[in-house]
């Protein structure tokens, strides 16, 4: 059967909603290192609808509302910080994020470590309670034929 996935950059592309959306986006980008590819203003100093990249992959966010869609997904905070789903991202140094992201004052979950995959990594909590997985193990590299 053939994929229903289209051919793109990146097809997986995790959606986040934020408390304080515009501060998470600052955050985001001053502590991880994503850059901004669009933000688009809601009402009130909210965010409609923002895209930030790392690398060829994306988050989407938005500011957390009583709505349709915000009545299916939630913030960390009303779950006490509990996650469903936590990211992992690829990089090239994880001690260099690392001390980028201790620097930054994110609550660090999982010290930098080497595991039995060869992979150096860590895990951290976001402001808002979102934990984040760094490492330098590529899935897609190791199972290349």
């Amino acid at each position: 059967m053939p994929s229903p996935a289209k051919s793109t950059t990146a097809t997986v592309i995790p959606a986040l909603m934020y408390s304080d959306c515009p501060a998470a986006i600052e955050w985001l980008c001053k502590s991880f290192g994503f850059e901004k590819h669009a933000v688009y203003p809601g009402e009130g100093g909210t965010i409609a609808h923002a895209e930030l990249t790392f690398g060829n992959g994306m988050i989407m966010l938005g500011s957390a509302k009583d709505d349709g869609y915000g009545k299916l997904v939630s913030t960390p905070a009303p779950l006490g910080n509990a996650n469903t789903q936590a990211p992992y991202l690829i990089v090239e140094d994880a001690d260099a994020l690392y001390r980028r992201v201790v620097k930054a004052g994110a609550e660090i979950v999982r010290e930098l470590n080497d595991t039995s995959y060869g992979s150096r990594e860590f895990t951290c909590r976001d402001p808002e309670g979102y934990i984040w997985n760094f490492g330098t193990y590529d899935p897609w590299a190791v199972h290349k034929a």
